[in-house]
């Protein structure tokens, strides 16, 4: 009973993981291939829309076309990324103002050539995992994730009961011996066996 409970607890838990590193893997690549750009967040200037830790796809867009509300992502120097709503935008003037939904003051000009596109759509937490993957934290916790469903895969076998591996073994069945004629009428005794001596 108690190994019966315990396999069926093992194939689920490992079904689970693998369930859920499939749904992350489809959340980190598929938008990839689709032409997004993954980035992270990192601090809360635009909570609660988007939290600490959210995973945020962007796409290029045209910033004379952008609309006051859209949330954009702009260059601010080197490779720091801002990713702020816009608040404003003059394309006679060949920039646009933006905002982050928890700050007081905005952000001032942003011009066309630092607008890296707009976002469209967000995933909560995930950004924590797309920062750490790369690192050796993230590495060996991906290996640990490896080992723990390879071992509920593989734990049920080496914990099999010695009566569960042999019940497919055949059973050996009691021969039973034939019984010997009798001489009931004097006859001739049985050709094996030995004659009385007169």
């Amino acid at each position: 009973m108690f190994y019966k409970v315990f396999s069926k607890v093992c194939g689920v838990l490992s079904t689970l993981i693998l369930l859920v590193l499939l749904a992350l893997a489809v959340a980190l690549v598929v938008p990839v291939l689709m032409g997004c750009t993954e980035l992270a967040v990192l601090t809360g200037s635009m909570q609660p829309a988007l939290p600490v830790g959210s995973l945020i796809y962007i796409k290029e867009a045209d910033p004379a076309q952008l609309q006051v509300g859209d949330v954009i992502t702009y260059r601010l120097e080197g490779d720091t990324m801002v990713t702020h709503r816009v608040v404003e935008n003059l394309p006679e003037e060949g920039y646009l103002i933006t905002q982050g939904d928890a700050n007081q003051e905005p952000d001032g000009q942003i011009t066309y050539d630092r607008v890296q596109g707009k976002m469209v759509f967000h995933l909560p937490w995930l950004g924590y995992i797309s920062m750490n993957i790369r690192t050796k934290t993230g590495i060996f916790a991906v290996c640990g994730t490896l080992v723990v469903i390879i071992l509920l895969t593989f734990l049920p076998e080496i914990f099999a009961p010695e009566e569960q591996e042999q019940e497919g073994a055949p059973r050996k069945k009691k021969r039973r011996g034939k019984a010997q004629p009798t001489d009931q009428g004097g006859g001739q005794p049985p050709a094996d066996s030995e004659q009385a001596n007169q």
